[in-house]
């Protein structure tokens, strides 16, 4: 998987907007307004995403390709390598699951916009 899939996927959902808000090489992708993924430009094996903080343990100590985020919480992000095992399926799912815990944190009247997909 390369960065335009990963782009193209991100910004095909709903609610998504694309952006440099800390500098001009990381590529940032929100739903109303608040981060899913994150993913330098200048660097593109690998991308953050928020996850689950038992999931992030258990992919963690599952996959190699897999490690605490990178000048995130470590609790709730992963840095996600690209160049290992994982196939584009399971990137796409953990890219999924930042999304949708994203959405979860939004306002209910908000949120009810997503649900009713």
């Amino acid at each position: 998987m390369d960065v335009e899939l990963i782009r193209e996927y991100c910004i095909a959902k709903q609610g998504v907007t694309e952006g440099f808000p800390f500098d001009t090489e990381t590529l940032v992708f929100k739903v109303e307004g608040k981060i899913f993924l994150l993913i330098n430009l200048n660097n593109p094996d690998s991308f953050n995403v928020k996850c689950d903080p038992e999931e992030a343990i258990r992919l963690r100590e599952e996959y190699s390709e897999v490690v605490p985020g990178y000048h995130m919480n470590k609790k709730h992000w992963n840095t996600v390598y690209l160049n290992g095992r994982l196939n584009n399926r399971q990137l796409y799912k953990m890219i999924d699951d930042s999304y949708w815990l994203v959405v979860k944190s939004l306002p209910k009247k908000i949120r009810d916009v997503f649900n009713n997909l």
